[in-house]
C-alpha cells in the first residue's frame, strides 16, 4: 500500500516481554512484517502472549490486504478497479469517503483517482510508458467521477480506478491500534512501515518519542539520520517525501511518485518532506500527501487557512542546507 516512511527513536526494544519496573505496566514487544513493509508494536496489553497478538495482527494483516491492496488482483480494490464487482465493504467505504473530506481541503492536488495516472509513470508495481498519454488518461481522474450509493461504488466512467496507498495504511494502523486496546492495552505504539499511531507513554513513563529522517535523495537508512524527534502521548504521525521513490527518465528530469491529478505530471518542489500529526493516522496519511502534492508555497497557505493543523515541513535551500518550518499547534511536540 505506500512506502512513505518514519523512523521511530525508540528508547528500549530489545526483549519481546519485560518485566515491569516501579510499579508500571508490562509492556509486549511485536517486530515483523505487516502490509509488506515494517511492523513495530509496543503495548502494555493484557491476557494475551506476544505470539497471540502477532497471530492477531497477521489476521488484520490479511484483512486489509484482500480489502485496499492495489498490488494483489484479487483484492476487492482490484476487483472494483476491474469493474467485477460494485460492492464495497466497510474499509473502501471509509477510505473513500476521507480522501473526499480531505480532497475537498486541496483544490484538487489529493485525488485517489489517480492510480491511471501512476501507473503510467512506472509507479504502483508498474512499467513506466514511454510517452503516457496524459491528456487521455485525464478524462477519467477525478474525484467527482466516483461516489457510494449505499453499499455500491458507482464510476461516471468504467475506466476509473482507485488508489488508496495515500491512505490505506494509515486508516491500518488506526484498526491496529483499536486492536491492541480490545487486547488491553492502555499505553501503546503501533508502526506500520514508519507510519504511528500512539497513545499514553512508554516504558520510562514519558511520551513516546519519534524521529522523522532527513530527506536527502535516495536516504535508505533505517532511521540514521535524523532531522528531529517528535515527543507525541496520543494520535497518529506520518510523513510523506519523495525523496525515497523517484527515478530520472531518458531526458534527466526527476519524476517523483507524488503526482499532481490536475496536470498528471510529478510534483517537484522545494518541499522535501511532511510531518503531519492528527487524531488519526488515516488523515495524518491523507493529509501528507495532500500538502506534498501542493508544493511548498501552497502548503504554507493551505496550513494558514487550517488553525490547529500539526505539520512540519522540510524544504530545500540553499545549497545543500534544509529550511524548516513548524505550524505553532506543532512546536509544543518538537524535541530541541
Amino acid at each position: 500500500m505506500g512506502n512513505k516512511r518514519v523512523r521511530g527513536a525508540w528508547a528500549v526494544v530489545a526483549a519481546v516481554v519485560l518485566a515491569s519496573c516501579a510499579g508500571r505496566p508490562d509492556y509486549t514487544t511485536v517486530d515483523g512484517v505487516m502490509l509488506g513493509t515494517t511492523l513495530h508494536i509496543v503495548a502494555d496489553v493484557r491476557d494475551a502472549s506476544a505470539q497471540e497478538l502477532y497471530a492477531a495482527v497477521m489476521d488484520l494483516d490479511r484483512e486489509a490486504k484482500a480489502s485496499m491492496s492495489i498490488f494483489d488482483e484479487n483484492s476487492l480494490l482490484s476487483r472494483l478497479n476491474r469493474n467485477q464487482t460494485d460492492t464495497v465493504d466497510r474499509h473502501i467505504a471509509f477510505n473513500l469517503r476521507l480522501a473526499d473530506s480531505i480532497g475537498a481541503l486541496s483544490d484538487g492536488r489529493y485525488d485517489v483517482t489517480v492510480k491511471p495516472l501512476v501507473e503510467a509513470w512506472g509507479f504502483a508495481g508498474k512499467e513506466a510508458q514511454a510517452h503516457p498519454n496524459i491528456d487521455s488518461i485525464l478524462t477519467f481522474v477525478g474525484r467527482e467521477k466516483v461516489h457510494i450509493e449505499g453499499n455500491r461504488l458507482v464510476k461516471a466512467d468504467p475506466r476509473v480506478q482507485l488508489d488508496f496507498n495515500s491512505v490505506a495504511k494509515g486508516y491500518t494502523v488506526d484498526l491496529l491500534a483499536a486492536l491492541v486496546e480490545r487486547f488491553g492495552a492502555e499505553n501503546y505504539i503501533v508502526d506500520i512501515g514508519g507510519e504511528v499511531r500512539c497513545r499514553g507513554v512508554n516504558r520510562q513513563g514519558n511520551p513516546w518519542r519519534i524521529g522523522v529522517e532527513t530527506p536527502f535523495d535516495g536516504n535508505m537508512s533505517d532511521g540514521e539520520y535524523l532531522q528531529r524527534r517528535i515527543s507525541l502521548s496520543e494520535g497518529g504521525l506520518a510523513t510523506s517525501g519523495n525523496y525515497r521513490r523517484f527515478y530520472l527518465d531518458a531526458d534527466g528530469n526527476k519524476v517523483a511518485h507524488t503526482i499532481d491529478p490536475r496536470t498528471g505530471h510529478s510534483v517537484v518542489s522545494r518541499l522535501l518532506s511532511v510531518t503531519v500529526v492528527a487524531p488519526t493516522c488515516a488523515e495524518a496519511d491523507a493529509l501528507g500527501t495532500m500538502f506534498l502534492a501542493m508544493g511548498a508555497d501552497d502548503a504554507r497557505a493551505a496550513v494558514d487557512r487550517m488553525p490547529g493543523v500539526k505539520v512540519y515541513f522540510i524544504l530545500a535551500g540553499e545549497g545543500d542546507a534544509y529550511e524548516e518550518y513548524v505550524s505553532p499547534a506543532m512546536k509544543p511536540l518538537i524535541l530541541e
